[in-house]
């Protein structure tokens, strides 16, 4: 078909506009954002006096992550047949409960995508939250035996706040990715 562009080289967005893709979905923003985090907080927990070992570290550790969840987005993509630049942007378009996709195979590559998130949830319930809770609120035990009350309170707020983030966040999510996959089903019949 001449003047049809190619789907890896234009993607059209929920309204029909064109869209190359969010400067931040691309992999080295990614490895940038984990790396900035990562020296961040080592920094704030070790002081500055640590931060060629610290900024050594952050490296290896963006380099790891980012290898992982690119890894991931292009297994996603591969599962529910879509290019690996269109995951994050599925994605979003579920976490903010936005509006369905007018393109049946979008549609259909989406609630793929919804199931595969849905089952790894499922899979995954039954020891990510008690792994959670056991390294984010036992942790600040150990602070309290080794003598560092400050540390271990702080750890503990942290573990507390992070935990409840979690849970929320969890059930927000599955509800959008129900509501989508409804929205989806009714208006295309993918069952």
């Amino acid at each position: 078909m001449r003047g049809t562009p190619r789907v890896a080289e234009v993607v059209m967005g929920a309204k029909g506009q064109r869209s190359y893709g969010r400067w931040q979905d691309r992999w080295w923003v990614l490895g940038l954002m984990l790396l900035i985090v990562w020296v961040g907080i080592r920094l704030a927990l070790n002081g500055w006096s640590s931060w060629p070992g610290i900024l050594i570290g952050g490296i290896f550790y963006a380099a790891f992550m980012t290898w992982f969840l690119m890894r991931r987005r292009r297994k996603d993509a591969r599962a529910v047949g879509t290019e690996p630049d269109r995951v994050p942007e599925m994605e979003r378009r579920i976490a903010r409960n936005g509006e369905a996709p007018d393109d049946p195979a979008e549609q259909e590559a989406m609630v793929r995508l919804i199931r595969r998130r849905e089952e790894k949830l499922r899979r995954s319930r039954r020891w990510a939250f008690p792994l959670l809770g056991l390294i984010f609120i036992g942790t600040p035990f150990l602070w309290f035996a080794s003598g560092n009350v400050p540390a271990g309170l702080w750890m503990l707020g942290f573990g507390v706040v992070f935990m409840g983030w979690m849970i929320w966040f969890n059930r927000r999510f599955v509800r959008r990715m129900a509501a989508m996959r409804q929205r989806i089903e009714g208006v295309g019949g993918y069952a």
